[in-house]
């Protein structure tokens, strides 16, 4: 596409050679990939749906949903109630991984086309904002896998804070590594670690459910633990809403909702229920105020040091795919990088947040926190942005994506008002109803304690579809 090709000039990516024939990628595993927003040509297509299984099942063996089922327990709830909440919260994926098909329509990445509902400029700040949660779960991310290499060096002699920041160290190497050399290399690790991380957590599972505690009654907390336990495990999955057109842009065009939305979503959810039922599963036998810690108790002496392996390789799965959108975010805010040295700003100020959550703040508290906070923002940007792709049914003009004061989604001077109005009516809803320990909203006392941030979603998304359903239509190439 000849505008493709100039636009992708002005949003800093350079020339891209063309693949022979739309093979598979193979050839571009540990190759530095050239693409970054600009739209994916035809010819370089390749891939299939069943490769979303491999990327949302391995990304999501992450010990964050342990931690996630181990919150809704010591939220008051009894075990089945914290698998029910686990299993709500896994069903979200089939949401996210349906947005994916913006990405096969349009070859770019989920925030250039979220332009189409807030405008160029106005895609500006939330842009920003969605960078931020993602470097955030990066951290969250990095320090739980630190921790765990940490203990590791621990338990072979090696104590201190010269052992945990070496095991920062690496942990950080080990994501920017993979996530430098682009899609390519992230999808063939995704898939491989996967295979290798599936069987130690089925492990994993196996230990601790024979001593799970499945009668213990729920404690007092009553809608209040409700409401908690569910923001904290919608969290994980709707953090997710600015990425998924991030890794389906290199399908072909052919690629169907049903098989894209069926095969992705399957495997986040599988990953996410199942880790989150060990996390519910370990809470009701020990103290999980130190997660790794906690749940290291539980297992046999052997297997301890193969959990930690475990921890560590999450965090690396989910890490990589949240650093690499980062730095195609930086592109969509707009620095003149190519995807690779815009990675270097995510990798840096990852960086600097896990040595202030590893050896400054309380990491288990600050999670907590952090994750509430995070759906002020995330949710009601989800909502207004696919409130926007069913409009459109996803068909979106690519061009205009990329085209600046000239294309179509420009809008008034940049900006969308539909867009704008229904992410900041959402967003006020969701702060008027947020219980954290950094901010608790004026209407959580009137609600009986609960937390209803996660309704900020469907808040923006309805305003957004009442105001903009009359002038928002998919667009149809001209002849």
């Amino acid at each position: 596409m000849a505008g493709g090709t100039s636009t992708a000039r002005r949003e800093g990516v350079g020339e891209h050679p063309p693949a022979v024939g739309g093979a598979p990628a193979a050839a571009d595993v540990f190759q530095v990939e050239e693409h970054g927003i600009d739209p994916i040509p035809d010819a370089e297509r390749h891939g299939g749906a069943r490769d979303l299984f491999w990327l949302w099942f391995g990304s999501n063996l992450t010990f964050t949903y342990v931690i996630n089922g181990a919150l809704a327990v010591s939220s008051g709830l009894s075990f089945w109630q914290a698998v029910l909440v686990v299993v709500a919260g896994g069903l979200t994926f089939l949401a996210i991984s349906a947005a994916g098909l913006s990405g096969v329509r349009t070859g770019t990445a989920t925030l250039v086309i979220s332009r189409a509902a807030f405008g160029v400029r106005g895609n500006w700040p939330a842009g920003l904002l969605n960078w931020i949660v993602s470097i955030g779960y990066t951290i969250v991310n990095t320090v739980v896998g630190a921790l765990a290499l940490a203990a590791c060096c621990a338990s072979l002699g090696w104590h201190g804070n010269a052992a945990r920041a070496v095991a920062l160290l690496l942990t950080l190497l080990l994501t920017f590594v993979v996530a430098l050399w682009g899609h390519a290399t992230v999808q063939w690790a995704e898939r491989w670690m996967a295979y290798v991380l599936a069987i130690g957590f089925a492990a994993l599972l196996v230990f601790l459910l024979p001593g799970t505690d499945t009668s213990a009654p729920s404690l007092p907390g009553g809608a209040t633990g409700w409401s908690l336990a569910f923001v904290v495990t919608l969290a994980g999955p709707f953090s997710y809403v600015p990425m998924p057109a991030d890794y389906t842009r290199y399908l072909p065009r052919t690629t169907t909702l049903r098989s894209l939305t069926l095969n992705g979503a399957a495997g986040g959810f599988v990953s996410s229920v199942v880790l989150g039922i060990a996390g519910a599963a370990a809470a009701t036998q020990a103290d999980l105020g130190d997660a790794v810690a906690g749940t290291q108790k539980l297992l046999p002496v052997w297997f301890q040091p193969v959990f930690l392996v475990l921890v560590l390789g999450g965090s690396v799965t989910n890490s990589i795919i949240t650093l690499y959108s980062s730095s195609l975010n930086l592109q969509v805010l707009g620095i003149p990088w190519s995807r690779a040295k815009a990675i270097l700003i995510s990798a840096a100020v990852t960086a600097l947040g896990s040595l202030a959550a590893l050896f400054v703040l309380d990491f288990t508290e600050s999670l907590l926190s952090f994750l509430s906070l995070l759906v002020i923002v995330f949710a009601p940007w989800g909502g207004v942005f696919l409130a926007d792709m069913l409009l459109r049914r996803c068909h979106y003009d690519s061009d205009a994506l990329h085209g600046g004061r000239d294309g179509t989604y420009w809008y008034r001077a940049g900006w969308h008002a539909p867009g704008i109005v229904a992410l900041l009516g959402g967003m006020t809803f969701a702060a008027l109803t947020c219980d954290s320990a950094l901010w608790t909203g004026p209407w959580v006392a009137p609600l009986g304690g609960m937390d209803l941030t996660a309704l900020g979603a469907p808040v923006s998304g309805l305003l957004y579809w009442a105001l903009a359903r009359r002038t928002t239509k998919p667009y149809r190439k001209q002849a």
